[in-house]
């Protein structure tokens, strides 16, 4: 497959064909793509909801500015945040290191409380704002993989959170919503499948040294 053909193919889908879905293995691969994406120090503040019920997603589109992407989809993806992040998700991080790679808790102490050192001194909306630097690393990285997989999808910060986290319950799992990307396939009417990709020349974007 050639990556860059691929992502000249993907624009952000302003029309979804409302009959066809994500197939299950699609669909996990989105959920492992999106686990795997990269983190500041790999902490994974980070959550993603998946929307499928129509119902609920109805009720969300007055929320979207009523872009109907969020509704015509096969999924709507709803990347989180922590609300906050404490010690103990810092501890538990290095827990998983130590069972998972068998480290040495001589050498993981120091990194841990360096760690918990440095959130500690951040307040809760910096905390928020170092999350969310990282939600649009996994937003990224989910419309390079979705290119990858010919599925369509619509990066969107157009919505009101609040009402969302509101609907979703996402202040119970201590969770705020940050992003969204509805996932599926093109509507055949979508006029904007048919335009041409408007990009700088090469030569006004990258700097060589």
């Amino acid at each position: 497959m050639d990556i860059i053909q691929q992502l000249q193919w993907r624009y952000a889908t302003k029309a979804f064909n409302t009959s066809k879905t994500l197939s299950k293995p699609q669909l996990n691969t989105l959920k492992e793509a999106f686990n795997l994406t990269a983190t500041s120090f790999g902490l994974q503040t980070l959550s993603l909801v998946i929307v499928e019920n129509k119902t609920i997603r109805e009720s969300l589109v007055p929320y979207a500015f009523n872009q109907k992407q969020v509704v015509e989809a096969s999924h709507l993806l709803v990347i989180c945040i922590q609300d906050n992040i404490e010690a103990s998700d810092v501890t538990e991080y290095y827990n998983n290191i130590k069972t998972i790679r068998n480290t040495p808790e001589t050498i993981l102490k120091p990194y841990r409380e360096q760690l918990v050192g440095m959130m500690d001194v951040k307040t809760i909306e910096q905390r928020q704002q170092w999350s969310k630097n990282q939600a649009y690393i996994a937003l990224g990285n989910l419309m390079t993989v979705c290119a990858i997989e010919g599925i369509d999808a619509c990066p969107m910060e157009g919505f009101l959170p609040e009402k969302f986290d509101e609907t979703l319950q996402l202040k119970q799992k201590g969770l705020k919503s940050v992003l969204l990307l509805p996932v599926g396939f093109r509507a055949d009417n979508d006029f904007f499948a048919t335009l041409k990709k408007v990009r700088k020349p090469i030569n006004e974007t990258i700097i060589e040294l």
